[in-house]
């Protein structure tokens, strides 16, 4: 290699007993050439030291003040944990480099000093960089720019976050025509879209493709219950006291969960299992600041066994002494399974220890499929779009805060962004018109009026409030309306979603924080409550779930059908399998099964599509208003990853009537247009695009007055003016984000020719895990769950009874 690292760096290398990785050299080799870079490498491999070994070497050898380098972080905490491990290689060697966070739990002296002198290195997030660039000192402030590193680039490239990030960089490369750009990611399947959503103008030849060293394959167990794995639950609450005994047997074991309201369920569960009083944290993004600064504090200095974490810790925080990662229930996808368990170990040479834990039958089945798409090195695939148009109307705004822009060089710098890069002229004014007056309908009132063109041809901000507005409100992630939960002297112990909030009164008890708390009162901002010893209810979380996988999907639809597979399964699974062949049909890859059977006075279909629970939730809402039209009387539908099961009081003697794509034409616009769905998605591309406020100068809005205004603006662009870019902007959102629409689309399509109907006369065994969900109450209290247990037991011996 002829990038050799200066001798300070190699000297580092050798007092460690470490070599510098080969991928670690190809990053300073094409940082040298002048070339942008994207890294692939396992975990554990080094990957954050090989960002920014280009930065320390230049550092070294062009030694300066002013900002160098931009650390691009999907998470706070990743952002002070990198921090945190860049601190000490860097007195190590002795270097006069300042290195800095910048997020939005910086305090405001430190951001306002930092902008005034800034440190050579600030990690920052999408939000917090798109902030920075909205001031008129930005061109200054970034003028000298050498570097941008994105760091977990799969966390948000595909998303709106990685559309803001996108033109942030597009901003910078016209204010540092010289910066050069690179991103780092464990888990990419697709290199060439990544190198193309990193380059300038889409280029992709501009971006090396540097792939790390391969790791040590991981260690990968599925824990099976003590007994039959269960029917139905997608938690695996039931396996606690096993998961205890493996916290015991390790120094430390990070416990995933998918939601955070199972966080905090699992977490109570180990708390009765922990007979040995081992020190045990939970840490969610719903927790306070303080809450989750001092749970990552006691981890990496190893004062916890074990920590119960969801998505909020899936990326990148480095903490070398977790020896075990346990995932609850089944993990969705190989790449998410991959980053979880990168959490354990992470050194490359070591195998990372991981066990999942699947809460039902099918959960048992998807784990198995995400072992083998593991070992087979199958990612999930990413599927890029084009960009959102109120994040463009966001980094507009941002951008017009700064300095007044001219129309025309604005629209090329936008364009140099892929997301955008063929993005229309007139698509183009509208966002401009839009950001300008708020449209047609709304034109008459002053608040919308936010950009003004002057007489010299430039856009600038109509008035200065406009821009603490912004300022205040910027940001892509619009989170469900919130209340603080907070004791009675003011200590706040995090947030919980309105609507849950909604169902609670003074004494009732939910779980929260790791501990049992009882309602004192509510205000419009807060729920008021004080620690109890009464059992408790817990909360429960809004938020999409987590889809199965395509990949996923497809391997578990293999296992059905391959009975050669089937000898690797526990015996009860396999069973499972054996009886619902003899009684009705497993259906082959690209078959869609749907049976029909009667039970108690009512008629049931189940159809097993695999396309995951959004989709699913969509569908059976859809069906269940055509099962209205043709007189079949419905009752209501319930659905998992795996199937969707509609009932009624008329058999369904012709199901694929009620599958044809027709339905996403009338049923699914009704639908939408009537449900909450295009209201609440209107809600946030209102928020983002910065037509209703969040923040007022000194106060909050509550949730309650965010929806009410945008409900009001929706109600009336609805009316009046029904091609509003904003409305459009819903619709694409409540289309792909919130119901899995192209997934749906894909399975009418081909229902017609693929459906395999099979009448039944009672339940078959396929279907026991999802009629089990009938009736669950969306809080689960020890009643309910014993109630659930004894009716799946029930269907299951109905189900698995010989003919």
């Amino acid at each position: 290699m002829d990038a050799p690292l200066p001798p300070v760096i190699a000297d580092w290398f050798a007092a460690k007993g470490w070599r510098p990785r080969r991928h670690q050299i190809e990053m300073l080799h094409a940082a040298r050439a002048g070339r942008h870079a994207l890294l692939v490498a396992a975990t554990g491999a080094g990957k954050t030291l090989a960002g920014f070994v280009p930065t320390l070497a230049d550092l070294i050898e062009r030694p300066g003040e002013g900002l160098h380098t931009l650390y691009i972080s999907p998470l706070k905490a990743l952002a002070i944990d990198v921090q945190r491990n860049l601190i000490g290689p860097i007195e190590e060697m002795g270097l006069p480099i300042r290195i800095e966070a910048r997020t939005g739990d910086t305090p405001s002296d430190r951001k306002a000093r930092q902008r005034i002198k800034p440190p050579q290195i600030l990690l920052t997030t999408p939000e917090s960089l798109s902030l920075l660039l909205s001031y008129p000192d930005s061109a200054g402030l970034f003028a000298g720019l050498r570097r941008v590193v994105v760091d977990e680039v799969h966390a948000f490239a595909t998303g709106k976050r990685g559309d803001l990030l996108s033109l942030c960089m597009a901003r910078l490369q016209a204010i540092a025509p010289a910066m050069r750009r690179a991103a780092l990611s464990a888990t990419v399947a697709d290199p060439d879209g990544y190198r193309a959503w990193l380059a300038p103008d889409g280029d992709i030849g501009a971006v090396a493709l540097v792939r790390g060293e391969p790791g040590a394959d991981p260690d990968i167990a599925i824990m099976l219950p003590e007994g039959r794995v269960p029917w139905s639950g997608h938690s695996a609450r039931y396996a606690a006291p096993q998961v205890m005994a493996e916290i015991a047997a390790h120094r430390t074991t990070i416990v995933f969960s998918n939601t955070r309201g199972l966080a905090e369920l699992i977490f109570q569960d180990l708390w009765k299992a922990n007979d040995a009083n081992l020190p045990m944290g939970v840490h969610h993004g719903s927790l306070s600041r303080e809450a989750r600064r001092k749970v990552e504090a006691a981890m990496a200095d190893g004062r916890l066994r074990a920590l119960v974490a969801t998505a909020s810790l899936d990326l990148g925080v480095d903490w070398g002494d977790v020896d075990c990662v346990i995932q609850m229930g089944a993990p969705k996808g190989s790449s998410r399974l991959l980053q979880r368990i990168g959490r354990a170990n992470h050194r490359l040479d070591e195998a990372s220890k991981a066990i999942v834990v699947p809460g039902n039958r099918f959960e048992y089945l998807e784990a198995q499929a995400a072992l083998d798409a593991v070992r087979a090195g199958e990612l999930d695939p990413d599927i890029f779009r084009p960009g959102s148009l109120d994040v463009l109307a966001q980094h507009l705004m941002a951008c017009a805060c700064a300095e007044p822009f001219d129309a025309a060089e604005m629209l090329q710098e936008v364009r140099a962004a892929l997301p955008y890069s063929a993005l229309t002229d007139e698509t183009f004014d509208r966002v401009l018109n839009f950001i300008a007056d708020g449209g047609y309908a709304l034109k008459a009132y002053d608040r919308f009026k936010r950009l003004t063109k002057g007489p010299d041809g430039l856009w600038r901000v109509s008035h200065p409030r406009f821009v603490t507005q912004h300022r205040l409100n910027a940001g892509i992630i619009v989170d469900a309306p919130t209340l603080d939960v907070r004791f009675k002297n003011g200590r706040k112990l995090g947030t919980v979603e309105e609507y849950f909030a909604a169902t609670l009164s003074p004494g009732d008890t939910f779980f929260f924080a790791g501990i049992s708390l009882e309602v004192e009162r509510m205000s419009e901002l807060d729920l008021i409550v004080r620690a109890t010893s009464k059992p408790a209810r817990i909360p429960t979380y809004v938020g999409a779930r987590m889809p199965l996988s395509t990949n996923l999907a497809h391997r578990v639809r293999g296992f059905l059908h391959d009975r050669g597979e089937w000898r690797r399964f526990p015996d009860d699974v396999r069973e499972w399998l054996e009886v619902q062949d003899r009684r009705s049909v497993l259906p082959a890859p690209g078959q869609l099964l749907v049976e029909t059977f009667p039970r108690e006075g009512r008629h049931y279909m189940v159809a097993y599509s695999f396309e995951g629970w959004n989709a699913h939730q969509s569908l059976g809402m859809l069906i269940t208003r055509r099962m209205e039209a043709l007189g079949l009387k419905p009752l209501g539908f319930v659905a998992n990853d795996y199937s969707l099961a509609c009932y009624g009081l008329e058999p369904i003697a012709d199901p694929v009537r009620l599958f044809s794509p027709d339905i996403l034409e009338h049923e699914f616009v009704e639908w939408v247009q009537g449900s909450a769905l295009l209201k609440r998605a209107f809600r946030e591309v209102a928020v983002i695009g910065g037509l209703v406020e969040r923040h007022h100068p000194g106060k909050r809005k509550t949730g309650k007055q965010v929806t009410f205004s945008t409900d009001l603006i929706y109600d009336v662009l609805r009316k009046y003016e029904p091609g509003h870019l904003l409305l459009q902007a819903a619709w694409q959102d409540a289309r792909a984000r919130m119901t899995d629409v192209g997934r749906l689309a894909d399975l009418l399509d081909r229902a017609g020719r693929t459906m395999v109907h099979v009448e039944l006369d009672r339940v078959s065994p396929l279907a026991v895990p999802v009629l089990v969900l009938i009736g669950r109450e969306s809080v689960a209290q020890k009643t309910a769950d014993d109630a659930l247990l004894e009716e799946a037991e029930l269907l299951a011996a109905e189900a698995m009874a010989a003919d």
